[in-house]
């Protein structure tokens, strides 16, 4: 295992440049594939781009609200004690591990916000406190649980194509939850990677103490320095309303009663009602307006990468539905597939669409219209193929640039240090996932 984690981690830290190139070379690719495959004039490529440049720029916002609200909320006083109770018992490479790799899917499966913010923040504390531990490994392995979002209760497209009056409901129609994620092949899915990605993650920890690369000192005294910093603020009338307790009390509860009026009403859980939800108990939590602007501040650090490469994803999305790649991609899979095998071409598609669509919803809007009209000319399940497709998308994240991102700011780590390891989860995840699928595709007619 040693020797297959060296090769990886060698090769990518020779070839790997960082994730905002690698967006820019993305971008001239796709661009070259529309005029030299599909036959795009380069004006018509280039416009493409450009309108679609800011076309998800709602979403954008959407993602970023969420990723730093959810830093918020995983930092509030009673998760870091709760996270605090944990790291003090943990006392070993091995468990920190297990626990980064649990606390990063757990929460992913929840929330793919909170997860992603969570799995960092426990990995960072564990780094801090066990000697030993390899860093990048540990901040790696908290990532890989990223991956249990698609099988979780912020999945996308199943969270979409449930709520009545979504795009393709005049295609494909409502299809539950309980088809989607709640469906016993699928929690036996997330099942399975919940308990081998740990073990898998334990076996990467290199066995040379030679090669372990511990937390740096300066990131260590940082942990500590956050821990023991004290507001030395004027006792004004200014400061006493901006750490009154008061405050927060009554906003936070005026926000969660809309929440409980919303859902009383019918309202659906999408994107905007999560971040509704995280802002407003996050203000609860931290008990102030201070402590809560506090820590905003800190959590805007996490999307940064986010707001200047998601543009870019998204003019690389516009060229792609312009120009008919996509479409290619789709027929490419569907010329192969029968009724049963549809779902797995589906997922392997979505997995390479993945690295220039990196959007559960966004990736939806492209190859869901050819996912049904397939699954319908074959006689092929909706609800295996629009898991198909969100599967795909969770697989290819263990090695999508864009989703690293706010671990990378938490860990003050390189792509190239982590990416390695999250090459060999990746086809771990895709051996398990590309099982079910098709014994779910071949048994679950």
């Amino acid at each position: 295992m040693n020797g297959i984690v060296n090769f990886f981690t060698s090769l990518i830290r020779r070839y790997m440049p960082d994730s905002f190139a690698i967006v820019i070379l993305l971008t001239c690719l796709v661009m070259i594939l529309a005029i030299g495959v599909e036959g795009n004039s380069p004006v018509a490529v280039v416009d493409a781009w450009g309108n679609g440049f800011w076309g998800l720029l709602s979403f954008t916002t959407q993602m970023s609200v969420i990723l730093a609200m959810g830093y918020v909320l995983a930092t509030a006083p009673i998760v870091t004690r709760g996270i605090d109770r944990i790291v003090a018992r943990v006392t070993t490479p091995g468990a920190a591990i297990v626990v980064a790799t649990l606390a990063g899917g757990i929460g992913s499966y929840l929330n793919w916000g909170f997860g992603l913010v969570l799995g960092g923040i426990v990995a960072r504390k564990l780094a801090v406190k066990v000697r030993g531990l390899h860093y990048p490994l540990v901040i790696a392995a908290a990532y890989s649980g990223f991956t249990l979002y698609g099988y979780g209760l912020s999945s996308s497209v199943p969270l979409l194509i449930s709520t009545p009056g979504h795009p393709m409901e005049s295609a494909m129609g409502i299809i539950p939850l309980s088809e989607t994620i709640f469906a016993p092949p699928v929690l036996l899915c997330a099942l399975a990677i919940l308990i081998v990605l740990p073990i898998v993650n334990v076996m990467l920890h290199p066995r040379n103490p030679a090669e372990v690369v511990e937390i740096s000192p300066e990131l260590r005294d940082e942990d500590d320095a956050q821990k023991n910093r004290a507001a030395a603020t004027e006792k004004t009338i200014a400061e006493t309303i901006n750490n009154s307790r008061l405050v927060s009390l009554v906003i936070g509860v005026i926000g969660l009663c809309y929440v409980v009026s919303h859902f009383v009403q019918g309202g659906s859980l999408d994107l905007n009602m999560i971040n509704f939800i995280i802002l407003f108990l996050g203000i609860l939590l931290h008990r102030t307006p201070a402590a809560y602007v506090a820590q905003l501040t800190q959590g805007i650090s996490t999307i940064s990468g986010i707001i200047l490469q998601f543009p870019f994803y998204a003019g690389i999305m516009a060229v792609m539905h312009a120009s008919g790649l996509v479409q290619s991609i789709s027929h490419l899979f569907i010329e192969i597939s029968t009724a049963q095998t549809l779902p797995f071409w589906g997922l392997v598609s979505s997995f390479v669409i993945n690295f220039f669509a990196p959007s559960g919803g966004g990736h939806w809007v492209i190859q869901g219209p050819f996912m049904i009209d397939a699954a319908k000319s074959l006689g092929s399940a909706l609800n295996q193929n629009a898991m198909a497709v969100q599967l795909g998308n969770a697989w290819n994240d263990l090695v999508q640039p864009f989703w690293i991102l706010p671990a990378l700011a938490l860990s003050k780590l390189r792509l190239r240090d982590i990416m390695g390891y999250t090459v060999i989860l990746m086809f771990i995840v895709g051996a398990i996932t590309i099982a079910m699928m098709l014994l779910w595709g071949y048994f679950g007619q």
